[in-house]
């Protein structure tokens, strides 16, 4: 939009995160929440419903700052189109090639790049290798997703931690590294090396000269009498309140009008503040806060794999924390496609290097006997006057073979469950999600085999998200809310994000979504938006001519 000449004025609730300013320690990580009447202003939002838990992200940024960065199209058969007047769930009112031209400009927006497996010493990364050889021996599909990554320089070498050449300077003014391998994607870069949307979109348009602001929250928007809306939100100050509880609603409200709104909050965030200011849209029926779903999220985990090899004895290398996050996935196809179930992708989920140090700390019992003997062959040595001086060998037993750290790791599911979860407002304000696993618990219980079937591949113990057993999952994708529709009894905006009977403002986030993508739906989000700001632009153009 800034491109098509347009003023351009960003609102973002949360704060600018430059590299070098996630926080790692521990005093530091337990104020990176977000709940301004607490006092937090972090990074990371948590919301909790009856059936259900998602985690979100505040920041310039937004979800990018905190995904695993993988950019795969939504399947092409997977575009569902039930009736949803007879029982179906999900009609989507967009196909596959409709998306592709967006999914292109997207990718190439966001730097993709796929895992360099074939170049080392990304070939001997254990995690991907093992997907791999599991991919063969359960004749499932095996894919190096895009990745919203940075491991080299175009036409260069993939190296990890070589400064990242850009056309123009970020909106931070930082230097960036290329992937260092340090499995931190989920908890923020502090290289710089995945391509957030700070680095591209946002800084791309604050360079054409739209306005950003940050921890400025939308508290309420409306329209206009005369055309446009006209946005109220206020201004937090971290400085001055942060680790102090304040009310917020003391704070003072400041407004902006447009003649364009773009709601862009995220699923849940958009949903709960159209169902807030629900009385100054009469034209917004009985679609919102329907088709909710958490993308089929489900978190499992492999541990103690052992070799493969008959003859092979310990463990088998996972190392988890080596490598981004997410390297590679499986498919398992859908009965749309060929299948016998909702189809669904397993990828080879890591996480940071400090969370093997907290296995092997949680396992100190096993560390005592080597300490003890340590202790006593120290003492047998000085009652024998043969004290040795070089101790390297002895200190590297202490630390044992780091069994259960390096031969885990977790699993990361999602794919087709059904959307069929409902939100609205309780009597306290407060969003209310009626969501029930069971309606998707042949999905579940299809994608936590599929999870088992891995880890027996690996020769692992297999275990789920101890929540699920009771009937609660955890999603780090929710959609739906204000979804797409093709006629206002369907859906809250149309195949283009405008909202029905409310001219000029759209909604271009994963709560418009009709249904769960199936994978990883960052992709399919960006290229809807893409979608939508061509109609915007398109339309501004189709004005101009008329006004010659």
């Amino acid at each position: 939009m800034a491109e098509a000449g347009l003023e351009v004025c960003l609102l973002e609730r949360g704060q600018a995160y430059p590299p070098g300013s996630f926080p790692r320690s521990p005093h530091k990580v337990a104020r990176n929440f977000w709940d301004p009447s607490e006092g937090l202003f972090g990074m990371f939002n948590i919301w909790s419903f009856r059936k259900l838990e998602a985690l979100v992200s505040s920041g310039l940024g937004g979800g990018s700052l905190i995904y695993a960065n993988v950019l795969i199209r939504k399947d092409e058969k997977w575009f569902v189109k039930e009736d949803i007047q007879h029982g179906g769930h999900e009609h989507w009112p967009v196909t596959r090639a409709d998306l592709d031209p967006h999914y292109d400009n997207v990718e190439r927006m966001l730097g993709a790049q796929r895992y360099p497996f074939q170049h080392k010493p990304y070939d001997q990364t254990p995690k991907t290798i093992a997907f791999r050889e599991v991919a063969g021996r359960l004749n499932l599909e095996w894919q190096l997703p895009n990745l919203a990554v940075t491991f080299a320089n175009p036409g260069a070498t993939p190296i990890p931690g070589e400064p990242i050449e850009e056309q123009h300077r970020n909106m931070h003014g930082r230097t960036r590294y290329t992937c260092r391998l340090c499995g931190e994607c989920d908890i923020g870069c502090n290289y710089g090396s995945k391509n957030t949307l700070d680095f591209n979109y946002l800084s791309e348009t604050k360079r054409l000269g739209a306005e950003v602001r940050t921890l400025c929250e939308v508290r309420s928007f409306a329209p206009l009498a005369g055309g446009g809306y006209r946005v109220d939100y206020v201004e937090h100050d971290p400085g001055a309140r942060a680790g102090q509880r304040f009310d917020t609603s003391q704070l003072d409200m400041r407004t902006v009008t447009a003649d364009r709104l773009v709601l862009s909050a995220g699923t849940l965030g958009s949903t709960f503040l159209l169902l807030k200011n629900r009385h100054a849209f009469p034209g917004v029926r009985q679609a919102l806060g329907t088709r909710f779903g958490g993308n089929g999220d489900l978190l499992g985990f492999a541990f103690n794999s052992r070799r493969l090899e008959p003859s092979g004895r310990g463990p088998r290398l996972l190392d988890a924390g080596y490598g981004p996050v997410i390297t590679s996935a499986l498919r398992v196809p859908d009965a749309l496609d060929g299948g016998e179930v909702r189809g669904h992708y397993v990828e080879d989920s890591g996480y940071p290097e400090y969370v093997n140090w907290v296995v092997e700390g949680s396992n100190a019992p096993g560390a005592l006997p080597r300490f003890l003997g340590f202790v006593l062959r120290r003492l047998r040595e000085r009652a024998s006057g043969r004290l040795q001086s070089d101790l390297s060998a002895e200190v590297a037993r202490l630390f044992g073979r780091a069994e259960l750290s390096s031969s885990s790791m977790a699993l990361l599911g999602m794919g087709r469950d059904v959307p069929d979860g409902m939100m609205g407002m309780d009597r306290n304000g407060f969003l209310r999600l009626d969501w029930q696993i069971r309606r998707s618990s042949e999905f579940f219980e299809a994608l936590s085999g599929t999870m088992a079937a891995i880890a027996g591949a690996l020769n692992a113990e297999f275990a789920v998200n101890p929540t699920y057993r009771f009937n609660r999952v955890v999603t780090v994708h929710p959609l739906g809310g204000c979804p797409m529709g093709r006629n206002e009894a369907e859906g809250v905006v149309d195949s283009y994000g405008e909202v029905y009977n409310h001219p000029g403002f759209f909604i271009a986030d994963g709560s418009v979504m009709p249904g769960p993508v199936g994978p990883n739906p960052s992709l399919t989000i960006a290229a809807l938006a893409d979608r939508f700001a061509d109609r915007m632009t398109a339309k501004r153009r189709e004005r101009s001519e008329v006004m010659r």
